[in-house]
């Protein structure tokens, strides 16, 4: 199949026809979908397919107890109403790529696999990437297990109600031993590739980013007979806080975001009493991430302080900066530049990815392909099909480069 086939053939799957995004979410009949396509794809490919302890799926080439196997692809579920490619184009490049490699009569010299990690974006049980933390034990099985989605089914009995056993899930580092490196695609979160003016780009690092809950404490009171002056309230200092997370960013090319609030008692005709905000923050390096975090928690505080509102701040998860394997990046930046006098661009990304998670344990590196617009986790999100292509081209090239020698 080519990639345009391949991916007409998913596009539809999870599809939300009111939206227009996607509601790939793990465990479902959507995902079932996906991964009932992955299995095909394969074994039309002669492939051998499993699935993992921890519900991840592999499709290999050669004999992965060989060792020292090169491994490719992404993941396939999505954020709710979420684009099309942000995962899936990692997916269908593997085996686009794979079937470039064929063209090309290459001779493969060490095992070769392509993988779709389940549960990456989270959105059900709200912890990203499920699947790879398992398998690096960066999530224990009963961390996993405590996992609820909004309707209170926990993860294992999700995963149970699918046909897969929760009591098997757990670290799995006889698997990734086999591995020597692992290359994911995947489309730009980001516009610096479509500025630059390059179809393809090499990753450098995972930018560190973490969240935090900032809770406003106020005095709840009637909304039309409370004097202006008499009011304690939270809603004030947050709105101020907002606003000053995005100067703090701005000063130090960061990124910060208050994108989910909770408010009490949550009435038209109320004062609130409390005003609970998370902020979501990351930048290039640790030391601009704390800047702009202390420079906001320090700017709530005084503007609860300046409306008598009592301010609570909790830091409730936090990923340090990701430095992919410097060896490999290079390599394939070596392989992306080679008969050619253009330089391949590098590039950092605030985005986590299933690459970052395994960088832990094995070499990792990451190739983006150009979004004109920018846009991810939305319907909007987008890639050009010669774009897509010129990634399929440069997967198999670096791939050619690390399994065929």
């Amino acid at each position: 199949m080519t990639f345009h086939s391949m991916w007409a053939e998913l596009l539809p799957v999870g599809r939300n026809s009111a939206s227009g995004g996607y509601r790939r979410f793990a465990w479902t009949g959507a995902d079932a979908e996906c991964r009932a396509w992955f299995k095909e794809q394969a074994e039309a490919r002669g492939l051998v397919h499993e699935v993992d302890r921890n519900g991840n799926q592999w499709a290999w080439l050669g004999d992965p107890a060989q060792g020292d196997a090169v491994v490719t692809g992404s993941h396939l579920d999505s954020v709710p109403d979420g684009g099309a490619f942000d995962g899936p184009l990692g997916v269908v490049s593997a085996f686009a790529a794979l079937d470039e490699l064929r063209n090309r009569n290459a001779r493969f010299a060490k095992p070769f696999g392509i993988v779709n990690f389940g549960d990456e974006e989270g959105a059900r049980f709200g912890l990203a990437c499920v699947g790879s933390r398992l398998a690096a034990g960066q999530l224990t099985r009963e961390q996993a297990h405590r996992l609820t989605d909004g309707d209170g089914i926990t993860l294992p009995g999700a995963m149970e109600a699918a046909g897969y056993d929760p009591d098997a899930i757990g670290p799995d580092p006889e698997r990734l031993g086999r591995i020597g490196a692992f290359v994911e695609l995947h489309v730009e979160q980001g516009r610096a590739l479509d500025i630059g003016g390059d179809a393809v780009g090499v990753a450098s690092a995972i930018w560190p980013h973490g969240r935090w809950r900032f809770d406003f404490r106020g005095e709840a009171n009637h909304a039309g007979t409370t004097r202006l002056v008499d009011r304690r309230d939270p809603m004030l200092p947050y709105a101020e806080t907002v606003l000053a997370a995005r100067r703090e960013a701005e000063l130090a090319s960061a990124v910060a975001t208050f994108g989910k609030i909770a408010v009490e008692p949550n009435g038209v005709n109320a004062i609130p009493s409390l005003v609970r905000g998370w902020l979501d923050s990351r930048a290039a390096d640790q030391a601009s991430l704390d800047t702009v975090v202390d420079g906001i928690r320090k700017a709530a505080r005084e503007y609860a302080e300046a409306h008598g509102v009592d301010l609570d701040v909790e830091r409730e998860s936090f990923t340090p900066v990701v430095e992919f394997d410097h060896a490999l990046r290079d390599e394939l930046a070596r392989i992306l530049g080679r008969d050619t006098d253009l330089t391949v661009p590098v590039l950092g990304t605030g985005a986590g990815h299933d690459a970052g998670i395994l960088s832990g344990s094995i070499p990792t590196a990451m190739l983006f392909v150009r979004n004109p617009t920018g846009v991810s986790h939305s319907p909007a999100e987008y890639a050009a099909e010669d774009d897509c292509l010129a990634g399929v081209v440069a997967l198999a090239d670096v791939l050619e480069g690390l399994v065929c020698r």
